[in-house]
């Protein structure tokens, strides 16, 4: 009888206990899901529990999971991937851009003439109009006065005269400036050329109105001396305005990490107070780029790690060696075909740089330095051999940001000494229309957006945007990194795409390895933050045509679904 009862006993106890067994938050079934997770790359449905992943598996085992207040999604079939991770972008550019002038699709000056005069006629007197996003390679419409492809600036001086104008190049590495900016500025035919920069002028001495890499500081200073004029107060609230955009812009597109590529200690501060109120929807992974002595100031802001439960993380430097191929600002080791006896610009002190990268190096810092150009790339693994030579079993996963022409003798330097060369799939096909003419047939071919053959070495390479540089958008840059094909059809040195599974991992797992979060976030794993992208299209399978016309579904954030509702 006593035998019985306890019988009885244990199978009510194993009742009650399985009645309490934990349900999921969220579950996804019917999915057709990539996980990048090596072990089980395939799967049919996943579970969410605290904004971590508890069940990956198929539609009948995840039955379990499901309780009275789960959240059930029906996917219907569709694509689900981890999250879009941005591997290199600028989320402050971003808030900027989509606030300022969009320059991005005009077809020539004229548009942007057009553009500035419209704003003009409503600004405040004295107020600077501000936009971004020309690139004088990319018009249709050729201006007739011009040099080195640059409208001189009469036309945009003569409809804003009294305004002054600031107008960032897609590569954010030159400036068009208008009269009055010049004026401001001090800026005259006779000012000499900053180090790493070039006030350009045409043979006669004439000012075009473009100011490159360095030179651009002449007039972000009297422009930084008017934004300063607010109180910070007013300062943060148009930055968070900005930052409500930038990630509301990100989210539609799939993105659920965003790489920042050089923040200030300010705005470092502010984000970390949106953080710890919960108020970031993006997960976050910031670098900070500012000079050695500020750095050294300021060495007690590192490390935040995973503040807001993992939308912040700070602990990185970023620092830029030269600029943009586009504005002729990549720094090269032989002339550029298209501008004889000229190799570009380096736009950052040598010492000061060995400086900062021995900062980083005693304090644990990831360094992430923009080397576009073969001399720059050069440089660059130069002086991180001499710090990583101190210990070359330390995990420091020291970056190159953009790594974009290269000697090729530089590739298995990368390898030696495990850097990571940090790319972005749509400046090759963005710039290739013009990247002949800069560096010639040869230099293209061995040396250009070389993502294949730093892969066969064995090089980690991530993958992202450079978001204002480009629009964000992950589908297209995903098209450009399979497929390499221009606008006009043709493709551009395809012996360098990647397959479709080494561009999902490029944007996913490659770039948490190379922000040390791979444990957290990159696939669809247990115990990993539940961050997804539902899309339209399975983009391992479709036919290149289709990828393009992806469509994003949900995008998911901490199980949270945060685009897609």
């Amino acid at each position: 009888m006593l035998q019985k009862l306890s019988t009885i006993c244990l199978l009510a106890v194993m009742a009650i206990a399985c009645s309490q067994s934990p349900k999921a938050d969220l579950v996804i079934q019917h999915a057709d899901v990539y996980t990048v997770d090596s072990a089980r790359s395939k799967a049919q449905a996943v579970a969410v529990k605290d904004g971590r992943i508890v069940f990956v598996g198929s539609d009948a085992d995840v039955a379990a999971w499901i309780g009275s207040n789960t959240e059930v999604l029906d996917a219907k079939g569709a694509f689900l991937m981890p999250g879009f991770i941005e591997g290199h972008g600028h989320i402050h550019n971003l808030g900027d851009f989509l606030r300022d002038i969009n320059l991005m699709h005009v077809s020539g000056y004229d548009e942007i003439v057009a553009k500035v005069a419209e704003a003009a006629a409503k600004a405040k007197p004295g107020e600077w109009i501000v936009g971004r996003g020309w690139h004088q390679e990319k018009w249709t419409n050729k201006p007739a006065d011009q040099y080195l492809g640059y409208p001189y600036h009469d036309a945009l001086s003569k409809v804003s005269p009294n305004n002054p104008v600031i107008l960032t190049h897609a590569s954010g590495h030159s400036l068009y400036v208008n009269a009055k900016a010049l004026e401001l500025a001090g800026i005259t035919s006779a000012t000499p050329n900053p180090t790493g920069g070039d006030i350009v002028k045409d043979p006669s001495g004439r000012l075009v109105g473009v100011l490159e890499e360095t030179a651009m500081g002449l007039v972000r200073k009297v422009y930084g001396d008017f934004v300063n004029q607010q109180t910070e107060a007013e300062r943060k609230a148009k930055w968070w305005a900005g930052m409500e955009l930038a990630e509301a812009d990100c989210l539609k597109k799939g993105i659920t990490s965003f790489v920042d590529a050089g923040s200030s200690f300010e705005q470092i501060r502010w984000m970390k107070e949106m953080a710890q109120q919960n108020k970031l929807q993006l997960r976050h992974w910031m670098m900070i780029r500012d000079g050695n002595a500020s750095l050294r100031a300021n060495a007690d802001v590192f490390p935040i790690i995973n503040e807001g439960n993992g939308h912040l993380t700070m602990n990185a430097i970023k620092v830029s060696l030269d600029g943009a191929l586009g504005s002729y600002g990549a720094w090269l080791l032989e002339s550029y075909s298209d501008r004889k006896n000229f190799t570009g610009q380096n736009t950052f002190n040598m010492d000061s740089l060995r400086a900062i990268a021995d900062f980083a190096w005693q304090k644990n810092i990831q360094l992430c330095v923009h080397a576009i150009g073969d001399k720059a790339n050069r440089e660059t693994v130069n002086i991180f051999a001499d710090q990583i030579q101190k210990d070359k079993s330390r995990d420091h996963r020291w970056r190159v940001e953009h790594a974009q022409h290269v000697h090729p003798s530089e590739i298995g330097r990368f390898k030696e000494w495990n850097i990571i060369a940090s790319m972005q799939g749509i400046h090759c096909t963005s710039d290739a229309p013009f990247v002949p003419k800069r560096l010639g047939e040869e230099r293209s071919r061995t040396g250009a957006y070389m993502w294949k053959a730093f892969m066969q070495a064995g090089v980690l390479v991530n993958n992202g945007t450079d978001v204002p540089v480009e629009d964000a958008d992950p589908i297209p840059n995903f098209f450009a990194s399979v497929t390499r094909q221009l606008k006009d059809g043709s493709t551009f040195y395809p012996e360098q795409k990647m397959s479709r599974e080494e561009a999902v991992y490029s944007y996913t797992m490659a770039n948490a390895k190379a922000q040390f979060e791979e444990k957290d976030k990159g696939s669809i794993e247990v115990g990993k933050y539940a961050d997804f992208v539902l899309l339209s299209n399975n983009l391992l399978t479709c036919s290149d045509s289709a990828i393009l016309q992806t469509k994003v579904l949900k995008t998911i954030v901490g199980g949270k679904v945060l685009f897609g509702k």
